[in-house]
């Protein structure tokens, strides 16, 4: 399952190639992707979860990160999950429009994950990700100089992406 952030993550971003390249891969939908609310984004995941035959696999960037760390510390399970440019609401750049995100729960989650973290994301720095990493158990991959690891990337598909899913998942 694909877990956008702020926005939506539009057609360029390799969120939305993947979806595209892999029809089996369904996004999580919320009722705003621009006006986003903690509790409602929480309940959208709960209930797209909830509607799979089996614990699915999420992969969640930005925003949709803080969303599913917000869900699993409230007893949220998964088979696995990819967190890529985990954003930090005390940075200057997180949206204002996101403050009921905050404060970002950092307790172990209950499944497997790897959080990707970029050298210069102007949303989170990469220490912000390293301290998200090590409070859910989550392994930690550093991409380098990607900045927000968004459509502003130009990743494409992003092969290495890919295999860090697929490293996950094995």
């Amino acid at each position: 399952m694909i877990l956008p952030g702020i926005g939506g993550s539009g057609p360029e971003h390799w969120q939305s190639v993947w979806e595209r390249e892999r029809p089996e891969y369904q996004r999580i939908e919320m009722p705003d992707w621009n006006a986003p609310r903690l509790e409602v984004w929480v309940a959208a995941i709960d209930a797209a979860v909830k509607g799979q035959a089996s614990a699915p696999v999420v992969v969640a960037h930005s925003l949709g990160c803080l969303a599913l760390a917000h869900w699993a510390s409230q007893g949220g399970r998964l088979h696995a999950a990819l967190l890529v440019a985990v954003p930090d609401p005390a940075g200057s750049e997180f949206p204002e429009a996101a403050a009921t995100f905050s404060p970002v729960p950092l307790v172990p989650f209950g499944f497997p994950s790897r959080v990707v973290a970029s050298r210069n994301d102007s949303y989170g720095s990469f220490e912000h990700a390293e301290r998200c990493a090590q409070a859910w158990h989550s392994e930690l991959f550093d991409v380098g100089a990607l900045g927000h690891i968004n459509a502003d990337s130009k990743l494409g598909a992003w092969p290495v992406g890919q295999a860090l899913l697929r490293g996950l998942l094995d």
